[in-house]
This record gives structure tokens, C-alpha cells and sequence, in this order.
């Protein structure tokens, strides 16, 4: 018997779920972690004595459409990071040649805008008090029910771009709506020159995550004081994002940019997701002042920043073998490469180079193990009274065994028996000698 999915499930059981599922559960999540002390078992407890429907509607009412703050307040922010994207200057980087021989272009000046994003609110602030820092924990439930409101109906937007007005020739629909909504319809889409991924994923999506996590920090300062706690987590989360857009360029070559759509699954993940979930950890600690021995704050903050450091060298180390076309020294010795050969869909015959040395020696996804392992000590200072500060960390798990198992897939596609002889060489798939 065939131990394939059956198409369905991907076509139509995962989509109905994640669609049907996912916006409520970002306004209960808020609402666990704001107003009952992060404990999902308090919440079970209330839907159990009021009934979900009642809970759920009591929550989802006063916030569901935002607020008019909310709406000025992320209008001002896209429109901000819109205008960064266009005028800070940065050179032109050029990302993988698509099936359809479409080569997308993008501007590299992700650490200016990051740089120059933290700044500006700083200014604005603590400067110029123009607002208070904690305006967004303030507004972050009115802030969600419009972000969920914009985004659902952006990504109906970009399904009809890819089918009446595509960017480019990689776009296309199925026939069915339900994944089409989901999956997206569309590459590439850009409107008025603007790359729709790259503005959704890296400069809505990342760039909110430090601003939020710093409102956060201010949230607790004005409560309780700012814990050690509070600014190990906050800390180890700005380096993460720091190096992100450092390495922005290797995310253009990720399955997210290269291979996903724009549709629900990538645009509504990043525009309303990444805030609510990703902050997660950050978010918790706002009521929860936990103040750490001087030593183990050390310990975690050291281990956190390793496991950054250990990402961003294995993705540099990638990177670094294929720019250089092998010519160069993997951990100070001659790279074990294999010359993958593979063909277009236009029938033309492409050769890449798959690393099998280095970090990509040990398995053939072994980056995702020090990503996982950073989010997880910036989790660690939360302590475990409760999951809440975890469910990130068990979301990206999941999400990252999955994109293993997708990308494997892909490859095995793309460069056939190729693939076999580098699994040959490298038959971890995450973690060295386990799995």
C-alpha cells in the first residue's frame, strides 16, 4: 500500500483547518496571555463552566474589528517600511532563476531598515514622547483583529492578482478555491514595484517582532519594573532578528520565498501570525517578573547567542560554498561537494553543488537544530509554571520538521538519483545519528 498523502488532505482537509482554525485561535491566545495569566488550562476551565461559543464570542466582540488606533497604527507602519524599502539604498541582489526562467530582483538593505526602524521608534518614544513605548501591548488585541481583517482580505486580493494581473509567468490556480486562497496563486506577485513576499515576510512580519517585543518590555517596567528575565529573552529575540536580516539575502533562497506562494499560508502567517505567536515568550513575561540568578541569566544568554551564531555560520557556510562554486576550505579542509545535474522545465540542463561537509556534514538539515534551540532559551527564562512561552518553540518544531521532510522532497524531485547519493553520504535528516 502507497504511504502517500492522499492529495485531498493537502488540497482540502489542510487548508479548511488552518483557515478555519487559525484566525480565532491568534484572538484566544491573546486573550490566555493577556487576561488569564497565560494558563490555557484557566481557559479550558471558563469555556467548561460558560460554554466555548459564549467564551469565544466575549473575546473575539470588543476586538475583532480593531480599533482606530490599531488601523492608524499599522498603516503608519507599512507605510513606513514601504518607504524604506524603496529609498534606503542597497544593492541589487538577484534571487534563484524560477522553473519558468523568471529571476526575481530584489534591494538588500534589510540592516539599514532594521536598524533605522528600532531607531525611529525609540526616537519617537522616548525622545520625542510621542506615544508611550507600551502603545502596542496596550492595543495588541485590537491590533490583531485588524491586522486578521487586512490580511484575509489581502490574500483574496493576491489570488485574483495571480490570475487576472500575475507579475510573471509563475502563477497559475488549480481550480480549487479553497487552496488556491491557501496556497496563493502567485510567485512572485509585486504591486508598484514592490515584492509582496518580501515586504510581507521580512518587512511587516520580522521587523514588527523587535518593535513589539520592546513595547512589551516597557509594558512591564511601567507595571512591575523590568526582570532580568524580561531582557535576556528580549535580548537573545533582537540578536535572532538582527542576524535575519543580516543573512536576508539566504532567506531569498529559502522554501518559503523560492517555493511557497503568496497566499494565506505565507502572507496571513507573516502579517498576523509572526506577531502574535513569535513574540509569544516576551508577551508572557509582561505579567510575569521572573528575576534569575545572576549565573544562570549568563548561562542562557550564552547558550541562546551560540545557537544563533551556530544558524547563521551553517547558512553562511552554504552560502559561502555555492557563491565561491566549491573553491574555497570547509572547516579548514576541501569540501565534499556533488555535482547535482538537473533539468528545466523549458528542457535546458542546470548543475548545482550539494555540500556535504561542514555543518551540512552532519545532517542535511542540521540549521534547523541551533534555530530551534535559540528560540527555546529565549523561552527558558519564562521558567515552567506555564506551556504558554513554549508553544512557540513546539509550533516552529512542527513547522520545521515538516519544511525537512518538504525540502527532501523537493530535491528528490529536482535532482533525482543526485539526491539519492548525497543522502547516501549525509543520512541525517535533522538531527546527527537519531533522525
Amino acid at each position: 500500500m502507497s504511504t502517500r498523502t492522499h492529495p485531498s488532505v493537502h488540497h482540502y482537509l489542510v487548508p479548511l483547518l488552518l483557515l478555519t482554525l487559525c484566525p480565532p485561535a491568534v484572538f484566544v491566545f491573546w486573550y490566555v496571555g493577556s487576561h488569564l495569566g497565560g494558563s490555557f488550562l484557566a481557559f479550558w476551565n471558563l469555556a467548561y463552566d460558560q460554554g466555548l461559543f459564549t467564551v469565544l464570542w466575549s473575546i473575539w466582540k470588543p476586538v475583532f474589528f480593531g480599533s482606530p488606533l490599531a488601523w492608524k497604527i499599522i498603516f503608519g507602519f507599512a507605510a513606513f517600511q514601504l518607504l524604506l524599502m524603496r529609498f534606503i539604498p542597497g544593492k541589487e541582489f538577484h534571487g534563484p532563476i524560477t522553473p519558468k526562467g523568471n529571476v526575481p530582483v530584489y534591494k538588500a538593505n534589510g540592516v539599514a531598515c532594521f536598524l533605522i526602524t528600532i531607531a525611529s521608534f525609540l526616537i519617537a518614544t522616548l525622545g520625542m514622547n510621542l506615544f508611550p513605548a507600551s502603545i502596542l501591548y496596550d492595543e495588541m488585541g485590537p491590533l490583531l483583529g485588524a491586522l486578521n481583517c487586512i490580511s484575509l482580505l489581502f490574500c483574496f486580493v493576491l489570488y485574483l492578482k495571480g490570475i487576472y494581473a500575475p507579475s510573471t509567468s509563475d502563477n497559475g490556480k488549480t481550480g480549487n478555491f479553497l487552496f488556491d486562497y491557501y496556497w496563493g496563486t502567485e510567485l512572485y506577485p509585486r504591486i508598484f514595484g514592490w515584492d509582496v513576499k518580501q515586504f510581507t515576510n521580512c518587512r511587516f512580519g520580522m521587523m514588527g517582532w523587535p518593535i513589539l517585543i520592546i513595547s512589551f518590555a516597557a509594558k512591564q517596567s511601567e507595571l512591575y519594573g523590568l526582570s532580568n528575565a524580561m531582557v535576556i529573552s528580549i535580548a537573545l529575540q533582537l540578536i535572532y532578528v538582527a542576524k535575519f536580516f543580516v543573512w536576508e539575502t539566504g532567506y531569498f533562497r529559502s522554501l518559503d520565498i523560492m517555493h511557497d506562494r503568496a497566499g494565506f499560508m505565507i502572507c496571513w502567517g507573516c502579517l498576523v501570525w509572526v506577531p502574535c505567536i513569535y513574540t509569544s515568550p516576551a508577551f508572557y513575561l509582561v505579567h510575569h517578573p521572573i528575576q534569575l540568578s545572576t549565573f544562570a541569566a549568563f548561562v542562557i544568554f550564552c547558550a541562546g547567542t551560540l545557537s544563533i551564531l551556530v544558524n547563521y555560520l551553517a547558512d553562511r557556510q552554504r552560502q559561502r560554498v555555492r557563491a565561491m562554486n566549491g573553491k574555497c576550505r570547509v572547516w579548514r579542509n576541501e569540501p565534499h561537494l556533488i555535482e547535482a545535474v538537473y533539468q528545466t522545465h523549458s528542457g535546458e540542463l542546470k548543475q548545482s553543488l550539494l555540500l556535504a561537509s561542514g555543518w551540512w556534514g552532519l545532517s542535511r538539515h542540521f540549521h534547523y537544530i541551533p534555530e530551534l534551540c535559540a528560540a527555546f532559551f529565549w523561552s527558558l527564562p519564562a521558567l515552567f509554571s506555564n506551556f504558554f512561552p513554549y508553544f512557540y518553540v513546539t509550533f516552529l518544531g512542527v513547522l520545521l520538521v515538516d519544511r525537512a521532510f518538504r525540502h527532501d522532497k523537493r530535491c528528490k524531485d529536482k535532482y533525482g538519483p543526485f539526491w539519492d547519493l548525497y543522502c547516501e553520504k549525509v543520512p541525517y535528516k535533522m538531527i546527527p545519528y537519531l533522525f
